[in-house]
Order: C-alpha cells, then sequence, then structure tokens
C-alpha cells in the first residue's frame, strides 16, 4: 500500500510539474538536458520530463514595433527627423531562440541603423512623397538580417518626418507662389476665352442687325426685372442708318448734274 501511495503521489507531480500547455499563438521549443529536443511543438496540451525537459514558448503572431526618430542629414543637406514602423513575426522559433539572444530588441537596433542609413541616401523630396520605395528599401535592408534570425520582415512604413522651422517656412511660401501664379494663369485663360467668345458674337451681330436688336430687348428685359425707378433706353443704331441713308440720298437728287468736260482742241500752225 504505500508503495502504490508512493507511486501515486509520483505520478500526480508528474503530471503538475510535466504538463504543459501551448496557445494557439504560440509555438514550444524543448530543450532536453540543454539541447533541442524534436521539432517545433504544436499548440495543444505537453507532457515534459521535470527537471529534465525545459520549454520556451515563442509567440508567433505579428509584431508591431516603433521605431525612435531617427536625426539626418538628407543627400540635398536638409536636416530631419524620421521615425517608423515595422510589422514582423517569427517563422521559426528554434532559430529565434537558439541564434539570437533577443530578437525584438536584434531586431529594434537594425531598423534604427537602417532608417538612419536611408536618410542618408534619400532627398527630401523623397522622404515626403516618394515613401513607396524608401519602405521597399527598408524592407530589403531587414531582411537581411531577420531572415538569420528566424523572423519575416511584414512591411515597414515611415510615420513622420520631422523638418526644421525655418525650412517648413520656405517651403509654405514656395506653396503659396504656386497657387498664385495657377490663380493668374486661370485668371488670364478665363479672360482670353471670354474676349475670344464677345469677338465672335461681335462679328455674328454685326452681320445680321435683327440679332443686335434681340439683344437689346433682351438687356430691357433684363433690367427691367431689377424693378428700377428710372430706365434709360438707347437710340437704336439702326433708325440712325436709315436717316443717314435718306439723308444722303436727297443730297444726291439735288445737285444737278454737270455736263462732262470736253477736250479744248489744239491750234496747230504750219511749220
Amino acid at each position: 500500500m504505500g508503495f502504490l501511495a508512493l507511486a501515486g503521489a509520483l505520478a500526480v507531480l508528474w503530471l503538475v510539474f510535466g504538463v504543459r500547455v501551448v496557445q494557439q499563438y504560440e509555438r514550444g521549443v524543448v530543450f532536453r538536458l540543454g539541447r533541442v529536443r524534436g521539432s517545433v511543438r504544436d499548440p495543444g496540451p505537453m507532457l515534459l520530463i521535470p527537471l529534465v525537459d525545459r520549454m520556451r514558448k515563442v509567440n508567433v503572431q505579428v509584431i508591431t514595433m516603433p521605431v525612435p526618430a531617427q536625426e539626418g542629414i538628407t543627400r540635398d543637406n536638409v536636416s530631419v527627423r524620421v521615425d517608423a514602423v515595422v510589422y514582423f513575426r517569427v517563422v521559426d522559433p528554434i532559430r529565434a531562440t537558439v541564434d539570437v539572444q533577443n530578437y525584438t530588441f536584434a531586431m529594434s537596433q537594425v531598423a534604427q541603423t537602417s532608417l538612419r542609413s536611408v536618410i542618408g541616401k534619400s532627398d527630401l523630396d523623397d522622404l515626403l512623397s516618394g515613401r513607396e520605395g524608401l519602405h521597399r528599401g527598408l524592407e530589403l535592408m531587414l531582411e537581411s538580417p531577420a531572415v538569420g534570425w528566424g523572423v519575416h520582415i511584414d512591411r515597414v512604413e515611415i510615420k513622420d518626418v520631422a523638418l526644421p522651422d525655418s525650412m517648413k517656412r520656405s517651403m509654405a511660401r514656395q506653396a503659396e507662389a504656386d497657387r498664385e501664379r495657377r490663380a493668374r494663369i486661370i485668371t488670364a485663360d478665363g479672360e482670353f476665352q471670354a474676349a475670344s467668345k464677345l469677338s465672335d458674337a461681335a462679328r455674328l451681330m454685326d452681320g445680321t442687325p435683327s440679332a443686335m436688336q434681340l439683344r437689346l430687348l433682351q438687356t430691357v428685359v433684363e433690367v427691367a426685372a431689377e424693378q428700377n425707378s428710372t430706365l434709360v433706353l438707347p437710340f437704336p443704331v439702326e433708325l440712325l442708318r436709315f436717316f443717314d441713308s435718306m439723308n444722303r440720298s436727297g443730297s444726291n437728287s439735288a445737285v444737278p448734274e454737270q455736263a462732262p468736260e470736253q477736250p479744248v482742241p489744239l491750234d496747230k500752225t504750219d511749220g
């Protein structure tokens, strides 16, 4: 009976200290007497040998790691502060556990040095508007050491670019000047189109007097709609032309016709 009780107590202790549970988002790496035992343990319960086996759990979720802001001088000699964020996850738990002491800290240091390198190789315009290429460049720079550590880089993004106050003021003045230039171009183009249309309309009305009269009547209707107390109408130009033509015809009929001058013959004397 004493032996059975001792065996039962040992079995209970075995279950208490030897059973481990790996979560769905984790993978287990088992060390037996200091050496990796077998392959990576999948999620679920697991039985270890107490005092012999030791298991280390590795998180395989995507890790979001902010990169502290790094100061640098761009290729066009502008001092900036740039910060970024790195998304990565562990794909080889054994390498992430054995080959590197702290893969998160290692990735942070590599990301900082890579970011400073990218700042020195880029122009200010690239940091402000051409970030897609910089993201790919940073990802390639981080991918090389990460593969040896069992880490996969999902994506790298630049969060913010801090500029000096003097540079901000210069960029604001440049943007204002560019907006004013575009506004003047648009205004001049509008005036040119309006003048062209008015010129076409004037030529059309000059060839069609009735169109001028219809336009005059339309203007009178528009002015009358404003409920003004006094309405001054211009004298019709066509009526003036009619009187002028009548006056010219009357003047021509009152003047008598003159006989054409006859040539005066010259006297010829005999030589």
